[in-house]
């Protein structure tokens, strides 16, 4: 696949097959995640890779009834769903991949640069992938970060689910560029 395919055609996946995703793939993803550039090329990145379905589901709740106790930090029309206790955050996607940042400057933008190269390799392999902000914040705390053995010194930055997307995610429409040249 060209890489402006990628770039043009990845969306973010909300529903998944259960098909799970093998190890190697999984592997080959944060392989591809670790070849985003990071200051001073410090590399401030700690991945973790959940596929244990019982870790995720109380995960999922855990997030929610966190995101529902900020009641501000919650816009209404997604309270809804938190409040649903049919939903699944991570719309039961066989893989969460949490890239976690150290303590440093610039290290949650690496870490985001590389969230980036692993949404584009893993849509480059035929795979769905969406960042899930509930979790974010559930992971930060201190029971987050223990659930999915963060070590010392780094924080949770992007949780990224992956899997096989059950359906083709449609285009999403994009406002034109707002640009300023200065020649």
């Amino acid at each position: 696949m060209e890489l402006m395919e990628a770039i043009f055609g990845r969306r973010a996946t909300r529903a998944f097959t259960a098909e799970p995703v093998d190890r190697p793939v999984l592997e080959r993803l944060v392989e591809a995640a670790i070849q985003a550039p990071s200051a001073i090329n410090e590399q401030p990145w700690d991945f973790t890779v959940v596929r244990n379905k019982p870790l995720l589901d109380r995960i999922s709740v855990a997030a929610k009834a966190h995101a529902l106790k900020k009641r501000d930090a919650v816009p209404s029309h997604l309270r809804q769903h938190l409040e649903d206790p049919g939903f699944h955050i991570f719309y039961q996607a066989p893989a969460l991949i949490v890239i976690s940042a150290g303590s440093r400057d610039w290290a949650v933008e690496d870490a985001a640069l590389a969230a980036e190269n692993l949404m584009l390799a893993a849509y480059a392999q035929g795979l769905g992938s969406c960042w899930i902000g509930f979790a974010q914040r559930w992971l930060e705390t201190e029971e987050g970060r223990r659930a999915i053995g963060v070590p010392e010194g780094f924080v949770p930055v992007a949780p990224i689910i992956v899997g096989h997307p059950a359906a083709p995610v449609p285009p999403v429409p994009r406002s034109s560029a707002h640009v300023r040249w200065l020649d």
